[in-house]
């Protein structure tokens, strides 16, 4: 499997194993967490999504880079 491949697989799993830690080890915080994000404004999940990805992708090329 081509090294960038396995990169982006390994990311995703990882990912997948923090979301199923928060459901399995908190799941009526999970619950309260998501009913906050319901009746949050799209703008300021927009903005934190943006946010969010940036900080990732600034993190992965401080590591990787």
């Amino acid at each position: 499997m081509a090294s960038g491949l396995a990169d982006v697989l390994t990311a995703l799993g990882l990912m997948l194993v923090i979301e199923g830690l928060t459901f399995a080890a908190a799941p009526g915080s999970a619950k309260r967490a998501l009913a906050t994000l319901l009746v949050q404004p799209a703008g300021l999940l927009r903005g934190a999504g943006i946010f969010a990805m940036l900080a990732g992708l600034t993190l992965v090329w401080v590591v990787r880079g």
